[in-house]
């Protein structure tokens, strides 16, 4: 089983820059997050990500996943509406389906977007989990949920930065990521939550689950995100 190293575009994303290679078998990069690094092996956008932003030239090694590739996979954990519509969360579900890791490290995937500095490496970028969305009503509740599914795996996951993060994964460096363990979490609350997204029935094949928001209810996500939350010492 692998370690996976998962990049999204804040601004400290750039500090992995100069990071060995070891320990991580996979890198994978999320829409921009490809040109921190040149090592990246798989590069995960939604179909939107303009084509200008792609990369010119990849080596054979490295792949792009696509909605064709994870939304499938994403659907098989729980969906979009439960597991949060950020492609963070997203490029997570899809490496612990695809990749069968024993470790996902995130750098960069802290969802908090400071007024007053650079919100993304690259500079000024739309904060993406701040839209109005159903699915993005506790992005706290959504890190709980993917840590219990990723340990339900024999998964951990880690947060690499040291910055505010909407994560609530530990915190790790990357030279102690081989050391980590899957979460600790209250399995009957666990078993709960997964019972009510069952009877809540809120999934959506095509992943498009925006275009069925008026089906779902707020309170009842609310409520459920709180199962979630309870569920995971943090």
């Amino acid at each position: 089983m692998s370690i996976v190293l998962i990049l999204g575009s804040g601004p400290n994303v750039v500090t992995c820059r100069t990071w060995p290679r070891a320990p991580f078998d996979d890198i994978v990069a999320i829409n921009n997050a490809w040109a921190v690094r040149s090592d990246w092996d798989y590069l995960i956008h939604p179909d939107d990500f303009p084509s200008e932003r792609h990369p010119v030239d990849t080596k054979p090694h490295q792949q792009i996943v696509t909605a064709a590739d994870y939304v499938p996979l994403q659907n098989t954990l729980g969906g979009f509406v439960y597991a949060g519509g950020t492609m963070a969360y997203t490029a997570a579900y899809w490496a612990l389906a695809a990749l069968r890791p024993k470790v996902i490290a995130m750098l960069g995937c802290d969802m908090v977007y400071p007024t007053t500095t650079a919100t993304h490496f690259y500079g000024a970028g739309l904060p993406d989990p701040l839209r109005q969305d159903v699915s993005l009503r506790s992005l706290e509740a959504k890190s709980a949920r993917l840590m219990i599914m990723a340990a339900r795996q024999n998964c951990a996951m880690v947060n690499l930065s040291d910055d505010e993060s909407r994560l609530i994964f530990p915190r790790a460096l990357p030279e102690n990521v081989t050391t980590a363990q899957p979460a600790a979490y209250d399995a009957t609350r666990a078993r709960a939550a997964l019972e009510e997204e069952t009877r809540l029935g809120y999934y959506v094949t095509s992943g498009k689950y925006w275009k069925e928001e008026e089906r779902f209810d707020t309170d009842a996500i609310d409520a459920l995100d709180r199962m979630w939350l309870r569920a995971t010492p943090h």
